[in-house]
Parts: structure tokens; sequence; C-alpha cells
């Protein structure tokens, strides 16, 4: 069964969250099935990767947006080196740029990676058994192979589309039409229509054979909240699905991790994680006898990002400066602002500005709990990565944080808090400071959640069972 990711993000290629790391895994583990032969296909990037490894041109052609027309090229990684065979496009002008997101033409270039990718798949005669579609940027596809003639040769392939995050549907106005190759009949522009514009997701799912969201309790979400798409996912229920990620476990793994400054497993994991504690609070200047709360994301609202300012105030004030915190991530500049105003002002807390992917490695060796206030989390990666390496996640009980972890009072490793307010995180957070002066249930924390097994097999599996279906 031959499978193509559409994605605009792939680890390590180019990643901006959780969407880079599942389509750089899931396909690795996809490959490891019997009968099974996963490859990603993304958009060419200015990233050292790209620079580093070998590529070859298996396509050179042309496609027509409006009245202008763009060169297509597509390049095959020769090595392998992901564990699948990975394919950029590249269009000059357009798809030849340093970053995945962020720029005024988003929507054309979204569109124009679409196109690129069937054109080629059509021109050279490939045909899919499955175009596995990640997010809106690729939720067109299912759309365009039935109905645009140009893409005859793969009408009738079965498409897969993923919801990582509902949040963002790439909703564009109708005068983009003029962008998209010719379509076969103005009775079909309905299936693209949703409250007066396009919105490449509710295309995605009016069009798609099936669809999912990346964790069950996001799936259940989603019937009641998906910014005005609630009726569309209701009405087509009947080909949706929960799928909860996993995690790369030949990556995240702290025996092995080229990242950490101390590798550790589960025998030695206390000692391990203090080494590491060591190290990082030196490096920020913190105390290390003091517990280590750690914050690794985007400053976006759907992260509750915006009310660590207030957190970060609020429990080192309440606890007199008992607790050490560490924040790394970047994004809206109000928040990052008052984090700054707030690391000038306390010795305790200290602040990284910017992706950094060695950095976040060795937040989750060291630090002893995880904060994780999201308002919307669809599966959370972050909460896998620190089990894994033995640091207790403290989140808001929504979506795939329902589904991965459990309050200690119900018998689980974790910490959970209904909601995405600063006093229910700092409330969370002195619940975590009295678990964390009990040596003997900290060490019992610690141990279990290293024992949980978040590995993308069960996954891989469950994904390929939707294919084959």
């Amino acid at each position: 069964m031959k499978i193509f990711h559409l994605s605009m993000e792939c680890y390590p290629v180019a990643k901006v969250g959780g969407l880079g790391d599942v389509v750089g895994a899931l396909p690795k583990y996809q490959n490891k099935i019997e009968g099974i032969d996963a490859k990603v296909v993304m958009p060419w990037y200015n990233r050292q990767f790209v620079h580093d490894h070998d590529f070859e041109t298996v396509f050179d052609g042309f496609i027509h947006q409006s009245h202008h027309m763009f060169q297509v090229q597509v390049m095959k990684e020769r090595g392998n080196t992901l564990g699948f065979e990975l394919y950029l496009v590249k269009i000059p002008g357009l798809l030849d740029r340093d970053n995945p997101y962020g720029y005024w033409d988003e929507s054309q270039q979204f569109l124009a990676f679409q196109h690129g990718v069937l054109h080629w798949l059509s021109a050279m005669k490939i045909r899919p058994d499955v175009l596995h579609c990640h997010d809106y940027h690729t939720g067109l596809v299912p759309f365009m192979v039935e109905h645009c003639p140009e893409f005859r040769f793969l009408k009738g392939v079965k498409t897969i589309g993923t919801i990582h995050n509902g949040e963002y549907q790439g909703q564009m106005k109708w005068e983009m039409l003029n962008y998209f190759p010719w379509i076969n009949g103005e009775t079909n522009l309905g299936l693209l229509d949703w409250a007066g514009m396009i919105n490449p997701l509710a295309a995605m799912l009016k069009c798609c054979h099936a669809f999912n969201a990346v964790s069950g309790g996001y799936m259940e979400e989603l019937y009641h909240s998906l910014r005005g798409l609630e009726t569309l996912v209701q009405q087509e229920h009947a080909k949706a699905y929960g799928i909860i990620n996993g995690i790369d476990t030949e990556v995240w793994n702290p025996e092995t991790d080229d990242m950490l400054d101390f590798n550790y497993g589960k025998e030695d994991a206390e000692q391990g994680k203090r080494r590491n504690k060591i190290e990082i609070c030196e490096e920020y200047g913190l105390n290390p006898d003091l517990p280590l709360i750690g914050f690794i994301g985007r400053f976006a609202g759907e992260k509750g990002a915006d009310l660590l300012p207030e957190i970060v105030w609020k429990s080192i004030r309440q606890t007199h400066g008992k607790l050490n915190i560490i924040v790394l991530g970047s994004g809206d500049k109000d928040t990052e602002n008052r984090l700054k105003d707030l690391d000038d002002h306390f010795s305790n807390f200290a602040l990284d500005l910017g992706y950094k992917e060695a950095l976040s490695h060795r937040i989750y060796a060291s630090a002893d709990f995880l904060l994780m206030p999201s308002r919307v989390e669809p599966c959370g990666l972050n909460q896998m990565y620190a089990m894994r390496y033995g640091t207790i996640p403290v989140v808001r009980y929504t979506g795939g944080l329902k589904d991965t972890v459990q309050d200690i009072t119900t018998g689980g490793a974790g910490l959970n808090f209904a909601y995405p307010s600063a006093d229910d995180a700092v409330n969370a957070l002195h619940r975590a400071l009295n678990i964390y002066a009990d040596k003997k249930l900290m060490t019992n924390l610690i141990a279990a959640n290293m024992n949980f097994n978040f590995s993308w097999e069960k996954s891989a599996e469950n994904y390929v069972n939707l294919y084959r279906k």
C-alpha cells in the first residue's frame, strides 16, 4: 500500500509545532508494518537540513496560477535518512523561502503546493493508494483530485484528512478561485464554501473519504467547538475518527539522547534528572534544591501562554519563592514583553525566547514538573515527552491531555486542573509542591511516568487500519 503524506512541516526538515513531529515520525513507524510504503511530500525550504543532504530532481514542470506560470521542481532525498522517502516541492517565488508560515501570500503558497504535488503525480503517472492530507494547508487536495480535470489520472484515489489544529482553517476570498486549477462545473463550488468564503478545512471534511482528529478527546470536542464548523462535523460523523498521536521513542529517549548533559534510564532516573537539573539551574542562575517547573511552547492563546505572566507572578509570590520556573518559547509579543519584565524582577524565573530543540530536551530531562495550561490541545506531545523523561505533567484537562494524563487522585501519574485560568494553574502548582516534598511519592511518580508507552507503533497501526477500511 503506497501512502503519500502531504504536509507543510516535517521534523527535522522544518518544524513549527506538533505537526512537524507527527509527520517526521508517523511514516517511519508505518514503514515497519508489512506491506506499507509511506512517503512524505512537503515544500522546499531554505533550511540547514536541505543543504546538508543530497537531493536529486525527479520532476521538472510548470503550473499556472491566474495569469502566471510557475516552475515546479520535485526533489527526492537520496539517502532516505529519515526512514521514509522524502520529496520536496520547489516553486521559485512561492515555495523557496526560509519558513513554513508568516507570509502575506500564504493562501497562494498553499494552493501552489497542492497544485504542484498533484501535477507531478499526474504527469508522472504515480497513483498512490492513499493521499494523507495534514491540516488545512493540504485540505483542498481531496476536492482537486475529484473535480479538477487536470488530475483525472488520480480520480478515485482515497484521501484521508487529519485535523491537527482546527483553530486554523485557511479561509480565503472567492477571488482566490483564479489561482485554482480549472474546476469541472460550477455546481461543485459549494464543496469549497463555508459561510461565504472558500474554507479549505471545510472542503477537506466534505470531500475526503475519512478524517480524524489527533486524539479521541479532541474529536469529541470538535462536534461542539470547531470555530463554526461544528454542524459540518456532525453531518460527516460517519467518516470521523479519533487517533491519538505517538512520539518517536528513538528520538525521545533519555538513555541515548545526545542533547542531554547526562543520559539516564529508569533505574537511575532520579540521579540522572538531578544531574541535568544542576546543569541547567547553574546556566540560568536558579537554585537546584527547589522544584523546577517548565513550560515549552508557542506563546499563543490556545496554549494558555497569555496566562503565564500571571501564573509566574502569583506562584512565586504565594510560595515566597520556593520554586523555580523556566519558560522556553516565543510568539505573542505582549506575552514576551511581560515575561521579560518578570525575568528582570525574579531571580528564580528564567526565560529563553525562541525555538530551541536541544534546550527543550534539556528542560524535559531536568524539570520536575511540566506546566500545560492549554485552552485547546488537540493531542499534545509535550506531556508525552515529559513523561518519557520522568517529568510530571501538570495539565488543563482538555483534548488529548484528557487521553494521556490522569490525575494522581484517580490512579494516574499527573496533575489535572479544570479551567484555563491563572488561579487554577497556580493551585495545581501548589499541589505539585506538596508532592515534591514527599520524596517517596516523587520517586513513584517518576517511575510511573517513565513506564507509560506512547510509542508511534500502536498509532501507526491504527492509521493503517483506517487506510485499509
